[in-house]
């Protein structure tokens, strides 16, 4: 990659400097890309800018067929974007196929079948109601999953009549790259969408400066999040932030205990645990500290093989420091722990690491640690259960285990989160996602997707 995309070309950038692109499993370099600057930023915005009224005017059916047809490459290019995913941030091939490029097609169906309708208008005594495209999106990409929150964002933001100026996490550019060419080959219009590549300090915090932006969606930490809210704010533009999260699962007494903590441990080491959304907390009956305890060491040893590396040297180093704090404040290693798997000393992987007795306080109860690491805590009563379970200053998912939907329901409507799956529910790509508290604002994905790159037009009639 030695080019942005700009106005529909491939542009030299305005920098010399190159980001290394590093495999986590070898550690080799396999790429590089531009560090970007400001002034890239301005062309690519200028390009956005200049692109909007005529994508803002294109008719739904001409939009929802180029993304269609975009929808069709991917389908067609799936191996080849999957192993671009597993070579910049380490998902096994098999999970890369099925999610990280998977995911990202289902999507693009699900909005290009909700374009074939007429955008909803409505009357209220003498007013007509109208939807219209919000204007230039910036989209900031976190690296975990690098086209899924790619398509989760432009897709909706080019079918409401949005232009976009992308930027990819650093560490993991190529596939958002890849993608790209196919964007252009689907015969998106020029200057519709446009990449710029670089860092968040600089490109990141241009974009959401810019006062020619209407509107920031961003994914990644809480405490970058606030950045950009803050940047963008001199400019009073729209921020959506899908941020952190430490999810509990909550088991009930009467639920099915091998069901419900295997599938706890398994979603909590999903992408190696590399997931906002990972059910990193599991609240279990006292009474049942000890067969919990039996089943997760089992999972988690099943599990090991399979993941792939973290992301980054850094974000081993990061989790290492999260398992040495959970030593140090006294929790109960029941698997895992520090250092590498015998079986994979090199590289960026760890071990499957499941802590028992964990209080609140914890440090490993309460911060994001983006990895493969469990904390169970333990209840008395289902009130003190929901009282966990919302201790945490993030909100974006969790899980309810119970003997009947129904009890799970109740239980599901008194946990502060965005998203709750009730006895492994499915995930669904037309449900709306996004956090309470510290976990964000805004929804991503279907409907609710879509309405948050519109703006709301009252024209009153005579």
């Amino acid at each position: 990659m030695k080019c942005h995309y700009i106005d529909g070309r491939w542009c030299p950038p305005t920098t010399t400097d190159r980001i290394p692109v590093v495999d986590p499993a070898t550690h080799l370099v396999v790429g590089s890309a531009p560090a970007g600057g400001a002034a890239d930023v301005d062309a690519a915005v200028a390009a956005a800018r200049s692109a909007f009224p005529g994508w803002a005017a294109t008719p739904r059916a001409e939009r929802a067929r180029l993304l269609g047809a975009l929808g069709e490459l991917l389908r067609s290019h799936a191996g080849e974007l999957a192993r671009l995913v597993e070579t910049e941030m380490g998902a096994p091939e098999a999970f890369a196929l099925s999610e990280h490029v998977g995911t990202p097609i289902a999507i693009i169906d699900d909005y290009v079948a909700g374009l074939t309708h007429e955008p909803d208008e409505e009357r209220i005594g003498n007013s007509l109601i109208t939807r219209e495209p919000i204007g230039v999106v910036a989209a900031i990409l976190p690296w975990n999953y690098p086209l899924y929150q790619l398509v989760a964002k432009i897709v909706p933001a080019l079918a409401a009549g949005c232009t976009v100026v992308a930027k990819p996490a650093e560490l993991t550019p190529l596939a958002t790259c890849r993608f790209t060419e196919l964007l252009d080959e689907a015969g998106i219009p020029a200057g519709v969408f446009n990449l710029v590549f670089g860092t968040g300090p600089v490109v990141g915090d241009a974009m959401s400066r810019h006062p020619h932006v209407d509107m920031v969606s961003f994914t990644g930490s809480t405490r970058a999040g606030a950045l950009v809210g803050q940047a963008a704010a001199a400019t009073v533009k729209r921020v959506a932030l899908e941020l952190g999260g430490k999810s509990a699962s909550l088991v009930t007494p009467d639920a099915d205990l091998e069901q419900a903590v295997t599938a706890t441990v398994q979603y909590c080491m999903t992408n190696s645990g590399q997931c906002c959304n990972a059910w990193t907390r599991l609240i279990v009956p006292r009474s049942a500290r000890d067969d919990v305890a039996r089943i997760a060491a089992r999972v988690a040893a099943e599990i090991e093989p399979e993941l792939g590396p973290l992301v980054s040297r850094d974000q081993y180093d990061r989790v290492q420091s999260h398992i040495a704090a959970g030593l140090d404040a006294g929790a109960t290693l029941i698997t895992g722990g520090l250092g590498h798997p015998d079986d994979r000393p090199d590289g960026n992987y760890t071990k499957v690491t499941v802590f028992g007795d964990v209080t609140p306080a914890m440090t490993i109860a309460q911060e994001e640690i983006f990895g493969p690491v469990l904390a169970i805590l333990s209840y008395d009563t289902l009130d003190e259960a929901i009282t966990l379970a919302n201790d945490s200053p993030y909100g974006l998912h969790g899980g309810v285990w119970a003997v009947t939907a129904e009890s799970g329901l109740a239980i599901a409507r008194r946990l502060r989160t965005g998203q709750v799956d009730v006895n492994g529910a499915e995930f669904n790509i037309a449900a709306p996602f996004g956090g309470y508290k510290q976990s964000g604002n805004g929804r991503e994905l279907g409907r609710y997707g879509l309405e948050e790159f519109l703006e709301t037009k009252a024209i009153q009639l005579t």
